[in-house]
């Protein structure tokens, strides 16, 4: 049996919390270590000298929080948790919510009209190295994109022609381990790829190397 995806929930909601509480429960794949009703809160419990053991793989953070909000206490979690890849669960689908949570390290992007499948398949996703944008928030994304004139850039010199093939199957959403069945090379060997990639644009993740591939035109907008 392999073992449970370790998750931490911080949900002011309580609503919210049990709903997900539940779900997690009759899941083997899904570990549920702790659950915060406030960043404030999480923050202190992970801080590294009173952490107590907790090292989640995955993060669910609401952006609407009392006090401190999900998006300023992103960067803390990201100090005190630096493996632990963070999806944000939320109402908003305001642009400059979404932008922020990328920019700042975000793997995935949900809505709260999400439903709890969909929110476990994220969690699969992200915990295998992919990233995931709720598909309201990825056509926003993409629009975006379509409105902007592509750049010209220097950083298609700097990757090489794997690098750049890699770059395009994530682009078209397929994990690590699919992407190293494709082109029939190791998974670790896709991973240094993916890292080389991500230090070349400057991006933390897949969603926010994506977007600087589409905006600086080192991959070809598709068309509609």
């Amino acid at each position: 049996m392999s073992t449970p995806t370790k998750v931490i929930l911080v949900e002011d909601n309580p609503e919210y919390r049990n709903v997900l509480k539940l779900a997690f429960e009759f899941d083997d794949a899904i570990e549920l270590i702790g659950i915060f009703g406030s960043a404030e809160h999480a923050l202190r419990a992970l801080e590294p000298k009173s952490k107590k053991g907790l090292n989640p793989d995955i993060l669910l953070l609401d952006l609407n929080l009392p006090e401190m909000s999900g998006l300023d206490a992103m960067q803390w979690f990201r100090d005190y948790l630096p493996t632990t890849a963070i999806i944000v669960i939320t109402q908003s689908d305001a642009e400059s919510d979404v932008l922020t949570a990328i920019q700042k390290g975000a793997s995935g992007y949900l809505l709260k009209s999400s439903t709890v499948q969909q929110i476990k398949d994220a969690i699969e996703t992200v915990a295998n190295g992919g990233g995931l944008l709720d598909s309201k928030v990825a056509k926003y994304i993409m629009n975006q994109i379509h409105q902007q004139v592509p750049l010209t850039d220097a950083s298609q010199s700097t990757l090489s022609s794997r690098e750049l093939e890699v770059l395009g199957h994530l682009a078209d959403g397929l994990l690590k381990k699919e992407i190293a069945q494709k082109l029939g090379i190791s998974f670790f060997t896709v991973s240094t790829h993916i890292r080389h990639v991500y230090n070349k644009l400057n991006v933390l993740n897949a969603p926010a190397a994506v977007s600087a591939a589409y905006q600086t035109g080192l991959l070809p907008i598709k068309k509609k």
